[in-house]
């Protein structure tokens, strides 16, 4: 362990921010990260406890306390190697992740858990500035070809460990870049893009072969989905070439909003509002970007995309931005005792809110209002009802209609599954909410109905965190590996 007696001496440091005018000028990062003293001394407040529930609490298993403890004791480079042994990129997750290995730590039962995420953070940033962080690829070649349509996390996850395997593996993208829905989902001023690109040098030196602009499959007529493809191929055509095929793409259907006045212009998905922006600072042409300059803006919707749409718009510039949720403000602190080690439901304030938007909570969008004259066709108000849940049922409060103005309104619902299309095009068989019917188990996992056709991370286990995508791109891996030889020494 780290230090015996620093969960007493040593408080839980918080990484800082810069000052909120000077990140609303620019898309960077933000978030000033634990130096080395620092990190040390929150390595020394892991207690090294008897059952570590953070390992149980964090979904790819990182293992904790081992590298806290190396931190402590100034060994950074087997820090980094613990934390790569079950991580392929921590540096999206030292970023993003919302940390449920904290909520667990065996110190948040009655004090501060020790701040994983930073540490986390520190090593991966120290491993790269270090050039600790190398291609290592397979010593020899199996001469299997695997293919992975979908370049996010778990397609990503999937096809480093694949190629480390020794197979020939080659990854499909929809879009001009990789890095599916951590490129196109995740705002810059969050996560900037440069981590994906020096994954994407180190994943080439490996053997991976990147094909950008490729849609495999069928987006259906009408899709929203963010698609720049200049090429189709069919799972017919993929099957065919290849060995084994694992589908990763994300669940981009967006849960939609059926109300009066859906079709007037300014109402759009968050899905169209973020992708935009991203390729905006990567330097690509955008045409009729959706902006909220000087608007006022209301996101429908209190997840982690409606604050990414919070951040976004102040950026612009909004003239005001609201963000609406439907369930009942949750209370300022968790019942402990009650929730841990399991993730506590809680009232939590992103730094996106923190840079300026009104929070309303227990309301339902009743109409989107249109305008008049010039503005004719397009959305000018909308209309709400304060809500109440009696018995599990949303009953609406009477007299308590409201009217608000608005500019631009973001649906930031949530995503109900993966593309559809793209299952059908394969005759993959779906569970009851739309995802690849296959399971996770250790034999046959992550397999589905088609002959050589697997399915990991969003696509079927439907929205979920990027940790989590990792571990299914891990754990599919493996699946695909005994599939072509028979077993495997992947890492499950």
């Amino acid at each position: 362990m780290g230090k015996v007696t620093g969960f007493l001496e040593y408080e839980r440091l918080e990484e800082g921010y810069e000052p909120v005018a000077n990140r609303l000028k620019n898309w960077r990062e933000f978030v000033i990260t634990l130096n080395a003293e620092q990190s040390k001394q929150q390595g020394a407040r892991c207690m090294d406890c008897g059952t570590p529930f953070c390992n149980s609490g964090c979904p790819i298993n990182n293992i904790i306390p081992d590298f806290n403890d190396l931190v402590y004791r100034g060994d950074w480079a087997q820090a980094l190697d613990v934390l790569h042994s079950t991580n392929n990129f921590p540096e999206f997750t030292g970023r993003v992740c919302p940390a449920p290995c904290e909520a667990a730590c065996t110190l948040n039962v009655n004090d501060d858990p020790v701040g994983i995420k930073s540490i986390e953070h520190a090593i991966i940033d120290r491993g790269w500035a270090e050039g600790w962080v190398q291609a290592q690829p397979a010593v020899a070649r199996t001469g299997k070809a695997v293919a992975v349509v979908g370049s996010g996390p778990a397609g990503l996850a999937a096809a480093q460990q694949l190629a480390r395997a020794g197979h020939a593996v080659t990854v499909f993208e929809k879009n001009s870049r990789i890095g599916g829905l951590l490129r196109y989902g995740i705002p810059d001023f969050k996560m900037e893009k440069s981590h994906i690109d020096r994954r994407i040098a180190q994943m080439q030196a490996e053997g991976v072969t990147f094909r950008t602009g490729v849609l495999v499959g069928d987006l259906g007529a009408g899709s929203k989905v963010t698609n720049d493809a200049k090429e189709t191929i069919s799972p017919a055509q993929l099957r065919a070439q290849f060995d084994a095929v694992l589908l990763t793409g994300g669940a981009e259907s967006s849960r939609d909003l059926p109300v009066p006045g859906r079709e007037l212009d300014g109402v759009h998905y968050a899905m169209e509002f973020l992708p935009q922006q991203n390729k905006v600072v990567a330097g690509d042409k955008v045409k009729g970007q959706i902006s909220a300059a000087g608007k006022h803006v209301i996101v429908i919707g209190g997840g982690d995309t409606g604050s990414d749409c919070v951040g976004t718009s102040n950026r612009h510039g909004a003239a005001s931005v609201t963000q609406f949720e439907l369930m009942p403000q949750p209370p300022e602190e968790e019942n402990r005792p009650l929730t841990w080690p399991y993730w506590p439901y809680k009232l939590r304030t992103s730094s996106s809110h923190e840079e300026g938007c009104e929070r309303t909570f227990a309301i339902a969008t009743k109409e989107f209002i249109g305008g008049t004259g010039k503005d004719k066709g397009r959305v000018v108000a909308l209309k709400t009802v304060q809500v109440q849940w009696q018995g599990g049922r949303m009953v609406e409060v009477p007299g308590s209609e409201q009217e608000w103005k608005a500019d631009l309104v973001l649906l930031a619902m949530g995503f109900v599954s993966p593309v559809s299309g793209v299952l059908e095009a394969f005759g993959i068989e779906k569970d009851a909410r739309g995802n690849a019917k296959a399971s996770t188990e250790a034999q046959g996992g992550y397999r589905t109905n088609v002959d050589k056709v697997f399915a990991a991370g969003d696509m079927r286990r439907g929205q979920s965190l990027v940790v989590w995508a990792i571990r299914e791109g891990r754990q599919a891996a493996r699946a695909v590996d005994e599939y072509l030889m028979g077993s495997s020494t992947l890492p499950r």
